[in-house]
C-alpha cells in the first residue's frame, strides 16, 4: 500500500508541476480567453515531460473549467481573465491530496444535509428507491457478505431524494473515492452487523415519516464509530 501511495503522490506532483508551467506559459505569452494552447506534443517537448503527464494536467484544468479541449481542434483557455486564472491555478497546485479523514469529514457534512432535506422532500418514488437499496444492503449484511457498495447506493438514493442537484452531485463525486479508500482501510465491526442494519432502518423510517431531526440524528449515530476512528488519526 505504501508504494501505491508514493506513486499517487508522485503523479500529483508531476501534474502540479506541469500546471505551474502552463500557468507561466499563459502569463508569459499574455494569452487571453479563447486563445489556443500548443499541442500536447509541443508542451511535452517544451516542458521535457511525458505526453501522458501533460494530458493529465490538462484534464485536471478542464475539470476546474479553466481549459476547454475540442476534439481535432485543440485546447483553449476558458472564458476567464488572467488574474483569476493565475489565482485559481495556484490554488489547485496548493491543494493537498484528499486523504481518508478529509473524505469522511466531507461525507459526514453532506450526509447530514441530504438526510435532513430528503425527509422533507422525498417522493413515493424516492422511498421505493431507498427501500430497494436498503433491502439489497440487508441481504448482504445478513449473509455476512461485503455490503460496501450496497451501503453507498443506499446513501446515494437518499442524496437523490434530497432534491438538491448540487448536493447530489457532490455525493456522486466523492463516492468512488470513498469506495477506493474503504477497500484499503476497513472500519467495520463484523460482530455488529445487525446494529448497522438497524441504523439503516431507523434512517429510512425517519425519512419515510418526514422526521428531519430524527433523520439527521440517526445519520450522525450511524457514522459515530467512523467519526471516532477519524479523530484518532494523527
Amino acid at each position: 500500500m505504501k508504494s501505491n501511495r508514493i506513486r499517487v503522490n508522485d503523479s500529483i506532483d508531476d501534474q502540479n508541476a506541469i500546471i505551474s508551467k502552463i500557468k507561466e506559459y499563459i502569463l508569459y505569452k499574455n494569452l487571453e480567453p479563447g486563445d489556443k494552447l500548443p499541442s500536447e506534443r509541443e508542451l511535452s517537448e517544451k516542458f521535457k515531460v511525458s505526453r501522458r503527464n501533460v494530458r493529465e494536467a490538462i484534464a485536471k484544468l478542464e475539470h476546474y473549467e479553466l481549459l476547454k479541449s475540442i476534439p481535432k481542434t485543440g485546447t483553449f483557455i476558458a472564458n476567464i481573465g488572467q488574474v483569476a486564472l493565475k489565482g485559481i491555478m495556484e490554488g489547485i497546485v496548493g491543494l493537498e491530496q484528499q486523504d481518508f479523514k478529509t473524505l469522511v469529514e466531507t461525507r459526514l457534512m453532506l450526509e447530514a444535509q441530504t438526510s435532513f432535506l430528503a425527509a422533507q422532500r422525498r417522493t413515493e418514488e424516492d422511498l421505493v428507491n431507498i427501500e430497494a437499496a436498503l433491502h439489497l444492503y440487508k441481504v448482504k449484511m445478513i449473509n455476512r457478505e461485503d455490503a460496501l457498495e450496497e451501503d453507498l447506493l443506499f446513501h446515494l438514493a437518499i442524496a437523490k431524494a434530497c432534491g438538491n442537484s448540487t448536493l447530489n452531485a457532490l455525493m456522486l463525486q466523492i463516492t468512488p473515492k470513498i469506495i477506493s479508500v474503504f477497500e484499503k482501510i476497513r472500519v467495520c465491526d463484523e460482530d455488529g452487523f445487525m446494529r448497522e442494519v438497524n441504523q439503516h432502518e431507523v434512517i429510512f423510517n425517519a425519512i419515510k415519516d418526514q422526521d428531519s431531526q430524527l433523520a439527521v440524528s440517526a445519520m450522525e449515530e450511524h457514522f459515530k464509530m467512523l467519526k471516532d476512528f477519524c479523530n484518532e488519526i494523527k
